[in-house]
């Protein structure tokens, strides 16, 4: 990840580093790469901006490169174009990394059939569901415990989220489990962990698709957020090689973590991202498998999109 690629104190990122940095993002991390490479501080660019009559404040600027906050605002949003011209950054360098704008406090979102596989038998069980298009939440923080067995096919994955409400009225969450091939989707089960209750739960047997109600006990109010933990346990598919995760919304914070038992290490870890379920891998990055067996990635921005951990065995 772009966050990895430290340079050495009072070093400057290289132009390749940066190009690379801005083609992968996230915008934090394009946006401090920017900033090195051109050995700017954040004062020097605020005047910068003001003689171009952009009035943006040096603490914003520094929210901005460390992804506390994401610019979203007209003005903002002009302030970013006029940041890529004091930075020589080619147009929409940094601005596309911000993705469509957000209105009205509402994400932009991305269909699920850009993020998420096999898409016509997922949106054949959301609609068994009544499932909105969007529904009425996104990711503020999602943490994800997945492990593999000995016969390396993936046992469970557990799921501690924290999710926010966009709209009035949000009454559950529609938790998406995807398995491997080979999958039987009627051993799947889905337990509801903490702070939500299991409801209703559709299979889609020749995928491998299974999405479960996790319902909330109150309806959520805009701005609402809700806190809760899930399981998904499998151990039907065949041998396993990567984790993804699709995300419709971008702008909160994601752990994946893949634990490995100890009779059935892979020989390499490695994390990707694709901008959507049918592109090539990106952003590819060698992990370490520490001496617990497990790898991470952390993600201090979510991108709408896929990101995961892909494995070799041998």
């Amino acid at each position: 990840m772009p966050a990895r690629r430290a340079t050495r104190a009072g070093q400057r990122p290289t132009e390749a580093q940066l190009a690379e940095a801005l083609r992968t993002g996230p915008f934090p991390a394009a946006l401090r790469t920017a900033l090195a490479a051109r050995g700017l501080a954040l004062h020097r660019v605020q005047h910068r901006l003001a003689l171009r009559g952009i009035r943006v404040g040096v603490t914003s600027l520094s929210y901005w490169q460390r992804g506390v906050r994401r610019p979203d605002r007209a003005e903002s949003l002009r302030a970013v174009a006029a940041l890529e011209e004091v930075l020589e950054l080619p147009p929409h360098a940094l601005t596309r990394l911000l993705g469509p704008r957000a209105t009205a406090g509402h994400p932009p979102a991305r269909p699920y059939r850009d993020v998420l596989e096999p898409a016509a038998a997922l949106e054949s069980v959301l609609e068994s569901l009544q499932a909105p298009p969007d529904g009425g939440l996104h990711t503020a923080m999602q943490y994800e415990r997945v492990t593999i067995g000995p016969r390396r096919d993936l046992l469970t994955r557990v799921t501690q989220h924290v999710v926010r409400a966009h709209r009035d009225g949000v009454d559950r969450y529609l938790a998406i489990h995807h398995g491997d091939p080979g999958c039987d989707a009627e051993r799947v089960r889905v337990r509801a962990l903490a702070n939500c209750r299991l409801g209703r739960v559709r299979r889609h047997l020749a995928s491998g698709v299974v999405v479960a109600e996790l319902l909330f006990d109150a309806r959520l109010r805009h701005g609402d957020t809700a806190v809760l933990e899930y399981r998904f346990d499998d151990a039907s598919g065949a041998p396993s090689h990567e984790y993804v995760r699709g995300f419709t919304f971008g702008g909160g914070h994601y752990v994946l973590q893949v634990a490995f038992d100890r009779a059935a290490l892979p020989v390499r870890c490695r994390r990707f991202a694709r901008p959507s379920a049918s592109a090539p891998r990106a952003a590819v990055t060698e992990l370490t498998l520490n001496a617990h067996g497990t790898a991470h990635l952390v993600e201090e921005e979510i991108r709408p999109g896929v990101v995961g951990i892909a494995w070799e065995w041998e």
